[in-house]
């Protein structure tokens, strides 16, 4: 808390997530410190940083920005851009957008039926902590694209439409393995205003594309050039508007500031660094070695995602249309309007009075974009905690080799891509912006918190099983189909608390678990319909056990073209097919269900283990009922690699080695092997 403080909220630059990821690994890697002087000299820190940052920040530029869409007269963009703007703006709309090539507004998808802006500037929420008047407020001007602008107006709802049946588009994509900064191209017309003050007189605003200067009397000069031009602001520029305008062109604009400016720009970023230092020095206690492995993942990680999208790190891609991101994002968005509004129940409301889409990502999202601004940092993090939770469940089951090797396995390799088990497919739904790669990393931290046996836990009997149960709630919450698997956990591990009079552990499991109830409750107060999970449910089951019901009557009758028995045998392929989607993986799939199976009926596993297996088995055969996709199976896959190489360890390897002992021995003895084994163990020795 202390170096978010000295931070500062929204951490919606590069430099400070770097610091806050840094001083996280410092600090969850060492020992604090119980030294009251010590707490005191860091809270003297964080309280000077913050007033500093106060009194000698750079002065702030008022900016306001917004897509530009217009469909007859009247409407927010007529009444509060000024009248020459909103002219010459208009006219540009028309000739690429001609009226009689528009698309028909009874058409599904088309932009005219979504809804037009209804403020001339849009809402950001890099600007909803300072009240800012516009968009935002900004320290500085840079970008040479509209993505690395953070314009959050993009993914609003009301312009999902559809760009296949749509003349205005959305958004396009390069598609050239080299694309990698720029691989989103943003169709959408939109503009942008400056308003500078006196601080910046003297500095250099350049732009390539087309900028509206305002004049005297309110009169703006339209000046266009396709290469980089830059024009001096002058004593009466303070207080005028500068338009950037993007609709028939592409837009870059950025600032040269004078050199007192640029100093002033420093201030913040060194007094957090230098706040962040202190903290530290004084707060916590380690070795850096202890910090190599946790850095190692944590740069893995981030080369995942800069490969797979790099607006995921401190950009904002435009999300398709259509897609699980955009919603979640444009019902988040339309919350906290309504919340800075004061509009609180509606804001808890959710844009939903009986929930449709899936619950819980809409609030994370909202949350996010209060501590991360106009950014998806706060699900990068998610992601950056990842590997970190697969280490820690291999390790709790494995030896630290076993686990050293499949958590570099999941991180750096992409053949887990073909079993659901590789980083690269969180990363990218992630960055999408759906719900399911969240729900895993909340899952996974209560399972862990669940299935941990270490004295520590013990002896915080209730306190665990309260965070066990919180968590779990919250992955159902964000996605409502893991309610068999938690179900099984949860009714498992209160079972066995109750047996073995551990009441304090089963009453924090259920406590913990009792927010799961919002839900339902939500749907009641707003809708008025009594409906535990989301109205999907029964809509989303592809093949309720009356369809498998036919099928076999069909099979019975020897009727091997009937509809219900195809359909039957078509579910059931895409299910052993798992998130590869390749039906070539369905044998491997099959066998791998069969160890599940093995390993709950097995005496002498680890209970836990036991009871994961049956979880998993019971969260298959729920999935083969409802709509399949890959990503669903995810957190499936993952778990069964960890109780198929437990198998392995226990059983596969013995009875290999038994039926072929001539390559067993060969494989043990190759130099690949032994250098493998060799920089495991030095891998393991520097994690231990």
């Amino acid at each position: 808390m202390l170096v978010v403080a000295a931070l500062g909220l929204p951490v919606n630059d590069l430099f400070r997530y770097a610091l806050l990821v840094v001083a996280t690994v410092m600090i969850v890697t060492g020992t604090a410190s119980s030294q009251p002087v010590a707490w005191l000299g860091a809270i003297a820190a964080a309280a000077l940083c913050v007033l500093g940052q106060i009194w000698l920040g750079a002065p702030r530029i008022e900016e306001g920005h917004n897509v530009f869409l217009v469909d007859g007269s009247g409407g927010a963009l007529e009444g509060g851009l000024p009248s020459e703007v909103f002219r010459l703006m208009a006219a540009e709309f028309d000739a690429r957008y001609p009226q009689q090539r528009r698309c028909d507004r009874a058409t599904d998808g088309c932009w005219r039926n979504q809804g037009l802006p209804d403020r001339a500037y849009a809402f950001s929420a890099d600007g909803m902590l300072d009240r800012s008047a516009l968009s935002r407020r900004a320290t500085g001007v840079a970008f040479a694209d509209p993505v690395w602008a953070r314009l959050g107006f993009i993914n609003e709802h009301r312009y999902n439409w559809n760009s296949d049946v749509s003349d205005v588009e959305r958004a396009s994509r390069d598609r050239r393995s080299f694309a990698l900064v720029h691989r989103w191209n943003l169709e959408m017309p939109w503009f942008v205003m400056y308003r500078f003050p006196v601080d910046f007189v003297g500095s250099a605003l350049c732009w390539r594309g087309q900028v509206l200067w305002e004049g005297v009397g309110e009169h703006f000069e339209a000046i266009t050039n396709p290469d980089v031009q830059c024009r001096t602001l002058a004593p009466d520029d303070v207080g005028r508007r500068i338009f950037g305008v993007a609709i028939t062109q592409p837009l870059a604009m950025s600032l040269r500031p004078t050199v007192s400016i640029v100093l002033r720009q420093r201030v913040e970023p060194v007094l957090a660094l230098i706040a962040v230092i202190a903290v530290l020095g004084l707060l916590v206690r380690g070795r850096l070695r202890r910090t190599v492995l946790p850095f190692v993942l944590v740069a893995v990680t981030l080369a995942v995602a800069f490969l797979n999208d790099a607006s995921f790190i401190g950009g904002v891609r435009p999300f398709d249309s259509g897609d699980d991101g955009l919603v979640y994002d444009g019902f988040a968005r339309a919350m906290l309007q309504k919340l800075f509004a004061g509009d609180v129940a509606g804001a808890l409301a959710g844009e939903e009075p009986v929930f449709y889409f899936t619950p819980g990502m809409r609030y994370l999202r909202a949350v996010e974009h209060l501590i991360f601004g106009e950014t998806y940092l706060g699900y990068l993090s998610l992601i950056l905690l990842l590997p970190f939770l697969v280490f820690a469940l291999f390790r709790r089951f494995l030896s630290l080799s076993w686990a050293m090797a499949l958590t570099a396995i999941f991180a750096a390799i992409p053949i887990g891509a073909l079993f659901g088990t590789s980083l690269v497919q969180y990363v990218k739904w992630a960055a999408r912006g759906f719900a399911d790669p969240a729900a895993y990393v909340f899952f996974l931290v209560g399972l862990l918190l669940l299935v941990d046996r270490s004295d520590a836990a013990v002896r915080r009997g209730f306190s665990a099983a309260l965070g066990a149960g919180l968590l779990l709630a919250l992955a159902l919450f964000v996605r409502p189909n893991l309610a068999p698997a938690i179900g099984i956990l949860l009714a498992g591990a209160g079972l066995a608390a109750l047996w073995q009079r551990q009441y304090g552990r089963a009453a924090g499991l259920v406590i913990g678990f009792l927010p799961a109830l919002g839900m339902a409750l939500h749907n009641w107060f707003y809708g008025g319909e009594l409906v535990l999970f989301t109205s999907t449910a029964r809509l989303a089951m592809f093949m309720p056990p009356s369809a498998f019901v036919a099928a076999a009557v069909d099979l019975l009758h020897f009727d091997l073209s009937g509809p219900h028995l195809s359909r039957a045998i078509e579910q059931i392929g895409a299910w052993l097919a798992g998130s590869s989607e390749l039906l070539v993986m369905a044998p491997l799939n099959a066998a791998a269900l069969v160890i599940l199976v093995r390993m709950t009926m097995r005496r002498g596993t680890d209970p836990w283990l036991r009871l994961i297996a049956g979880a998993i088995v019971v969260q298959q055969c729920i999935s083969l009922l409802y709509v399949i996709h890959g990503r669903y199976y995810y957190l499936n896959e993952l778990l069964t690699l960890l109780v198929v190489a437990v198998w392995v360890r226990d059983e596969g390897a013995v009875l290999f080695q038994r039926r072929f002992p001539d390559f067993s021995k060969r494989v043990a003895s190759h130099a690949a092997a032994v250098a493998l084994a060799r920089r495991l163990g030095r891998m393991s020795s520097m994690a231990e």
